[in-house]
């Protein structure tokens, strides 16, 4: 897969408005603030495909990435308290509908920040990710706030964390210097070879 050969395609704010499934599609998600539109960036090694943010819940779209011939498909970052109800509404009724459509999905990439423990709506989301019988695996962001002794401790405490809602994985990132990104990056060609050979 060429991680290179990315463009942005469209945002989505409206559950009616969401696009027909024709190609697999590779999930991002993870509380706001959380580095998402930074690990895409690095993923595709550019700049700025994907709009970065200081501001909490400023992706409040879903957005599409076409990277090759996939999608990279970016989720509202969720648990961001200054948001309104109508608006975390509008939220909830966008991502339930994403999943509940006939889609091509072949694996989320949930967002943790590698440096706290995963947060109540962290939990709420592997929650149901379980529920709805979604492949994942864990993307820990910020890997270069951390100690380098302590890296293959925090990815056992997630992975122990993470593992009882299906987690098929873990890997610690890091946007800033890329750390884990090509780990990151064969974890997801692998989902797609299983995908195309099935």
């Amino acid at each position: 897969m060429n991680f290179t050969k990315a463009e942005f395609k469209s945002s989505y704010g409206l559950s009616s408005q969401l696009p027909e499934s024709d190609r697999a599609e590779i999930i991002f998600s993870g509380r706001s603030n959380v580095g998402k539109s930074s690990l895409i960036n690095k993923l595709c090694n550019r700049k700025s495909l994907a709009r970065v943010s200081s501001t909490p819940g400023k992706t409040a779209t879903i957005n599409f990435y076409e990277v090759d011939n996939t999608y990279f498909v970016d989720l509202p970052g969720y648990g961001y308290a200054k948001v309104s109800q109508s608006e975390r509404d509008r939220w909830d009724d966008l991502i339930n509908s994403y999943f509940e459509y006939e889609r091509h999905q072949t694996v989320l990439i949930q967002l943790l920040d590698s440096r706290h423990a995963p947060s109540k709506d962290d939990l709420m989301m592997l929650e149901y990710l379980q529920h709805r019988e979604i492949p994942f695996i864990v993307a820990l962001t910020k890997a270069d706030k951390l100690k380098k002794s302590e890296l293959q401790s925090k990815a056992e405490t997630f992975l122990a964390q993470c593992a009882p809602y299906g987690c098929d994985g873990v890997y610690l990132t890091s946007a800033d210097n890329g750390f884990g990104i090509l780990e990151l990056q064969q974890a997801i060609c692998a989902y797609l070879s299983v995908d195309e050979a099935e």
